[in-house]
């Protein structure tokens, strides 16, 4: 009879001792698809947030141009998000500015001479250099909807003087490219002894440089398919401010139509890419 006991005994142990270790399983597989649950929700969620257009990029790089009321720019920028709503950015444009007196005309009598700028002594080319943000202000509903974006941006500008040359003919009864100074004014400012534009090319070994500051408020449209792509419309307006009068055109009859401060508005477009750093 002990044996018996001692045989029931043992096989009641030797059962309990089985079921502590075979019920861990269970629990060890929930476990693994409760982790692997999470990871699909996860990543249904990052979908879902590229999907609705809340870009999570970290860097962006974009060329584009721009039409501005006194001229044209073209312009390529890197910026860095720092946050959901910002992106500081880095921008190098090269323009071209305008006087609103420029006018170009016909020279000469052959087909071949060039249109030119009466009383144009200089080409106006600034090279802008700034630091700026964007700050999110309407997010895409969708990807094929558009962000808006406000921004802010300055810097400073190098504005490079390029003489402007007509080709004229001098009193040798010779043509010549000739730029503006006062003492040839009396030539320079003849149309009946201008040809025609020297050509663009000509003054480029003259060039003289004025520093100045810049500043741009504005706004911008995204309205990429897909967060990686940039496509953007941008409109705004822009101030500039030189240390000097920037000699744009020849003051005719004692009136100096150059200035040192210029505002404008502009419109621009721009195309480029978004990744995120390694």
């Amino acid at each position: 009879m002990k044996k018996i006991y001692l045989i029931l005994f043992l096989a009641t142990l030797s059962g309990g001792l089985f079921a502590q270790t075979t019920t861990p399983a269970p629990a060890s597989k929930a476990q693994k698809e409760k982790e692997k649950e999470q990871r699909k929700l996860k990543k249904i969620a990052i979908f879902r947030e590229q999907e609705e257009g809340e870009n999570v990029f970290q860097r962006d790089f974009s060329a584009g141009a721009r039409l501005n009321t006194d001229g044209w720019s073209g312009f390529v920028e890197k910026g860095y998000r720092k946050s959901r709503k910002k992106v500081t950015y880095f921008q190098l444009e090269f323009s071209e500015k305008k006087n609103n007196k420029e006018y170009k005309q016909s020279g000469g009598y052959s087909f071949t001479q060039r249109p030119y700028i009466f009383g144009k002594q200089n080409n106006f080319y600034p090279v802008k250099l700034g630091i700026g943000q964007r700050y999110l202000i309407g997010g895409k509903a969708n990807k094929n909807g558009v962000e808006v974006d406000a921004i802010y941006y300055g810097g400073l500008s190098l504005g490079l003087l390029k003489p402007y040359y007509v080709n004229v003919q001098d009193p040798a009864g010779d043509n010549i490219d000739l730029k503006y100074s006062p003492e040839n004014a009396n030539l320079f400012l003849n149309k009946d002894k201008i040809n025609g534009a020297a050509g663009f090319g000509k003054g480029w070994g003259n060039l003289s440089v004025v520093p100045g500051a810049h500043a741009k408020l504005g706004l911008r449209f995204d309205w990429a398919h897909f967060n990686e792509v940039v496509s953007a419309l941008e409109i705004g307006v822009n101030a500039e401010m030189y240390t000097k009068k920037i000699p744009i055109m020849v003051p005719v009859n004692g009136t100096d139509y150059n200035k040192q401060f210029f505002f404008n508005a502009y419109v621009g477009i721009q195309f480029g890419k978004r990744w995120n750093k390694r």
